[in-house]
């Protein structure tokens, strides 16, 4: 205890403060470049930046920007943006009935109107819509993107060449790649993937949002020689991103009995690397690709079925709207600075889609 070494014992301030004086001092290293580092991968901020981006180049990415089928199609049926618009805001008449003076001639067309008494609806919504009219407007979508297609050269890529990946056995005609397949043809095609594979409605919107962006991001054209092959992939990529129980790769060769497991996966990789594995939707590009295939379905007369309002069904929208109300008054209530102590709560807002 007497000892006046130990272990323990501490220096002293001044000895401490002198051990520190001979520190050299924090000099900042020089930050290092990209190219120095040998790591050119482009950061996913840059990516996600969309606003630098060219708005019209980018119709899958950028909510605002023009979708590219609804422009193609409004080339070919000569509709201005402005009566496309008004076409829009009359989309509750757009059911059409035939009537006729007489049994042998025809009559114009009439538009169901509501009415005091009577109100028509149809039963596709932003968050619910009806899978065989989507569909069908999915399918004129793709129509539209092979008939207006740009002749301008651009390269065919080999992975979505139907001459060299048939999707059966028979035989591809020599003229293969000559004549534009018809919308129902294609739409048999969809709509018999959809069937078999047990997809939603909102699966067909994403399948049409990765088409634009293949399109966009790889400088290709969709055409005659190439489109079961990119709308498989799409199809199949939207699956598995949408759908909680995705779709596996071998149940697609059980609904395409000659196509291979390997040419599937070969398919989705080069599918996703084109997209740059870019496979967000947000929900206003979503929402935006959703009222433009109402758009395009009005322009072409493809009708979506009206019925009456049920009773049930009024019910159900009116206490929806006193629901709406309901997180207005409490959003009012929560913009206020101050509160007293007695009223003091804390108030929590989610937007949520009802349907």
């Amino acid at each position: 205890m007497g000892n006046t070494t130990s272990c323990c014992v501490s220096s002293s301030p001044k000895h401490r403060r002198s051990n520190h004086s001979r520190l050299e001092p924090y000099r900042p290293e020089p930050e290092l470049s990209r190219e120095d580092t040998g790591c050119n991968l482009q950061h996913i901020s840059d990516r996600e930046n969309i606003d630098d981006l060219p708005m019209e180049y980018n119709p899958s990415d950028h909510p605002r920007a023009s979708t590219i089928f609804l422009s193609k199609s409004q080339t070919d049926v000569l509709l201005p943006n402005k009566r496309v618009r008004e076409k829009r805001k009359s989309l509750y008449i757009n059911h059409f009935t035939h009537i006729s003076e007489n049994k042998h001639h025809p009559g114009p067309l009439r538009r169901k109107y509501s009415s005091c008494s009577t109100i028509f609806l149809d039963d596709s919504t932003v968050s619910q819509p009806n899978l065989k009219y989507t569909i069908k407007c999915v399918a004129l979508a793709i129509y539209y993107h092979i008939k207006n297609r740009d002749i301008d050269g651009r390269m065919l890529l080999d992975i979505f060449d139907e001459k060299l990946h048939p999707l059966s056995k028979s035989e591809v005609p020599a003229d293969y790649d000559k004549y534009d397949p018809e919308q129902k043809q294609i739409y048999r095609f969809v709509r018999t993937l959809f069937s078999a594979a047990q997809l939603t409605a909102e699966c067909a919107i994403v399948t049409l949002v990765y088409l634009e962006r293949l399109l966009t991001y790889a400088e290709i054209d969709i055409c005659p020689a190439n489109w079961k092959r990119i709308v498989l992939g799409a199809i199949l990529l939207a699956s598995k991103v949408w759908d909680d129980q995705a779709v596996w790769n071998v149940d697609y060769c059980q609904i395409l009995k000659d196509i291979t497991v390997e040419d599937m996966n070969e398919l989705e990789r080069q599918f996703l690397e084109l997209l740059q594995f870019n496979i967000n939707v947000p929900s206003s590009v979503y929402a935006k690709y959703y009222f433009d295939l109402r758009s395009l379905a009005e322009a072409n007369n493809l009708s979506f079925p009206l019925e009456p309002l049920s009773r049930d069904k009024a019910q159900k929208l009116e206490a929806i709207a006193r629901l709406c109300d309901k997180y207005k008054d409490v959003r009012k209530l929560a913009k206020k600075r101050s509160v007293s102590a007695d009223n003091l709560m804390v108030v929590r807002w989610c937007p949520a889609i009802i349907s």
